[in-house]
């Protein structure tokens, strides 16, 4: 790979299509050598931004961004959703989970629009 590949995703927004998000995380990680506990951890992290982002019973979709940086992997989602709905918060718990998982995180709001980012960097 080169020094800052791009990668895009968008799935549904559904629990079930949230594996898909994992595992391209996952693979990209292990192309950037990332270690066995760096690529769980980053899976956890995906997980508990993406569910954050759909909240319960949303329909549409989720766009997903992964920049392979040199040292690092970037992610970036936005929610597509029909009808709108309230904005995504993370509790305190997901903080601190967050926290502990990524080396960094945010879940804010573009134009109406849930969106999510989170950069993990390799022995991070």
């Amino acid at each position: 790979m080169n020094g800052s590949d791009e990668v895009r995703l968008a799935v549904p927004a559904m629990p079930e299509f949230l594996r898909l998000a994992r595992v391209t995380a996952s693979g990209l990680a292990s192309r950037l050598g990332f270690s066995f506990d760096e690529v769980e951890d980053l899976r956890l992290a995906i997980d508990e931004l993406c569910y954050s982002l759909i909240g319960r019973g949303r329909t549409g979709t989720v766009q997903l961004r992964y920049v392979v940086l040199p040292e690092a992997l970037e992610v970036e989602g936005r929610g597509e959703f029909d009808g709108g709905g309230p904005q995504p918060v993370l509790t305190e718990l997901s903080e601190r989970i967050l926290d502990a998982l990524v080396d960094e995180h945010e879940l804010s709001s573009d134009h109406g629009a849930p969106r999510f980012r989170l950069l993990k960097r390799r022995g991070g």
